[in-house]
C-alpha cells in the first residue's frame, strides 16, 4: 500500500515579530522608538522644505526600507494626517542622488492636503508611502526626438524624466515646453536651463498664459512648428485634462507616438444623458444615497461626508477601486458604460448611470 502523502505543514516561527504582536501595535511602539521603524508598511520622515515657485513648495522626503523605488515618471500616494484625518493624495518624486524622495506640492485653495504640506509639516513628520504606480516611464533612452509637455504640477514628473536623460548623456533631441500662468509660477527653471547649458540636445521653452509683458500663449495656441520637424517624435504630456486633451488634438497626425497622464478628470461631454439622481445602495455601511448622475462617484461620496479610500484621483492608482455588485456605471475618462454584476469600479472616473450597490 503506498503511503498517503501529505502536504507540508508551514509552521509559525514564534520568533518572527509579525506572530506575536499585531502590525498596528508593533508599528505604533517601533514608531516610539525610531519613526520609521516599521515591520510592512512603507513610510518617509520630511527632512527639510523650501519654496520651488510662488504657490509650490518642494519637501524632501527620507524613504524607510520597505519603499520598493519607482522608474522616473511615475506616481506614490502619499498618506498625510490632517485634523485627525487620514488623507491621500498622489505626488510624482524625484529620486535624489542620496536615496532621499523630493515631491513638489502646488498650494491649492482649500485642498486640505496641499495646505498642510505647504504650511503646516515640519522636518520630521512622518507619512505614509504608496507604491509607485503609473505609466509615464521611459525604459530606455530613446535616440528619437523627445518632446515633454507639461502645465503646472505636471513638471513634477518631467523633472525626473529630464534627470534620468541626463545620466545618459542626453544622446537624443528633447524638447521641453513648459506651461504655467506667470513667471512667479514656474518651478526648477534655473534647473532646467542649467540641463540645457551642459547638453545641446536639450532645449527648454517657457509658455506663460497671464504673463503681463507677454501675450498669453495657450497650448491650443502654441506654434509646435518652432520645435522643428517632429514627424518622429514621441511626445509625454502630463497636465490638467483640458491641457493634455488640447495638447493630443493638436499634435494629431504630426507626431509618431503621444502619450500622457491627466491629474484631473475631464468633464463629460453627454450631460443631456446624465442628468438626474440615483439611488446607491453602501451594502456594508447598510446607507442608501441619493447621488447626482454625471458625478464622478467618489466626489459625489465626499459630498455626501464619506471618505473611501481614494489616492491619484485620475483613475491610475487603482486605490479607490471597489466592488459593484449591480447597476451601470459611466466611465467620465473614455464615455464608455459598464453594466456586468459582480465587478470592479474606480469610484474617481466612475459616474452611476443607475441605481447601484457598492460594496462599501
Amino acid at each position: 500500500m503506498n503511503a498517503r502523502v501529505l502536504p507540508a505543514v508551514r509552521r509559525r516561527n514564534p520568533l518572527l515579530p509579525r506572530n506575536w504582536v499585531s502590525e498596528e501595535l508593533f508599528d505604533f511602539w517601533a514608531g516610539q522608538v525610531h519613526p520609521l521603524w516599521t515591520l510592512r508598511r512603507a513610510r518617509a520622515r520630511l527632512v527639510s522644505r523650501e519654496a520651488a515657485s510662488a504657490d509650490a513648495v518642494t519637501l524632501v522626503l527620507r524613504p524607510n526600507r520597505h519603499f520598493k523605488g519607482l522608474q522616473p515618471g511615475q506616481h506614490v500616494n502619499l498618506g498625510v494626517e490632517v485634523d485627525g484625518r487620514r488623507l491621500s493624495r498622489s505626488y510624482s518624486p524625484t529620486l535624489l542622488d542620496d536615496g532621499t524622495l523630493a515631491i513638489t506640492v502646488k498650494t491649492v485653495a482649500g485642498g486640505a492636503v496641499s495646505q498642510h504640506l505647504s504650511h503646516a509639516a515640519q522636518p520630521g513628520d512622518v507619512f505614509e508611502l504608496g507604491a509607485a504606480f503609473g505609466e509615464m516611464t521611459l525604459s530606455t533612452v530613446p535616440a528619437a526626438p523627445l518632446v515633454l509637455l507639461a502645465a503646472g504640477s505636471g513638471i513634477t514628473p518631467m523633472r525626473a524624466l529630464l534627470r534620468q536623460l541626463q545620466a545618459a548623456g542626453v544622446p537624443g533631441r528633447v524638447e521641453l515646453v513648459y506651461w504655467a500662468q506667470t513667471r512667479e509660477a514656474l518651478c526648477f527653471v534655473d534647473e532646467f536651463n542649467a540641463l540645457a547649458a551642459r547638453h545641446p540636445n536639450l532645449r527648454v521653452h517657457l509658455a506663460l498664459t497671464r504673463d503681463p509683458l507677454n501675450p498669453a500663449v495657450r497650448v491650443g495656441d502654441y506654434d509646435f512648428s518652432a520645435l522643428g520637424d517632429l514627424s518622429a517624435a514621441q511626445v509625454m504630456a502630463c497636465g490638467p485634462a483640458g491641457f493634455v486633451e488640447s495638447a493630443r488634438i493638436c499634435l494629431q497626425g504630426q507626431v509618431a507616438g503621444f502619450h500622457a497622464e491627466a491629474f484631473s478628470p475631464p468633464a463629460t461631454n453627454d450631460v443631456a444623458a446624465e442628468t438626474g439622481t440615483v439611488q446607491v445602495e453602501l451594502r456594508r455601511s447598510g446607507r442608501t444615497l441619493e447621488l447626482p448622475r454625471g458625478t464622478a462617484l467618489l466626489a459625489a461620496l465626499e459630498a455626501e461626508g464619506l471618505r473611501p479610500a481614494s489616492g491619484c484621483r485620475m483613475g491610475i492608482c487603482n486605490t479607490c477601486v471597489c466592488g459593484k455588485v449591480s447597476g451601470v456605471t459611466r466611465n467620465i475618462l473614455t464615455g464608455e458604460h459598464a453594466a456586468e454584476p459582480a465587478s470592479q469600479v474606480r469610484l474617481c472616473v466612475n459616474s452611476a448611470s443607475t441605481d447601484l450597490i457598492l460594496e462599501l
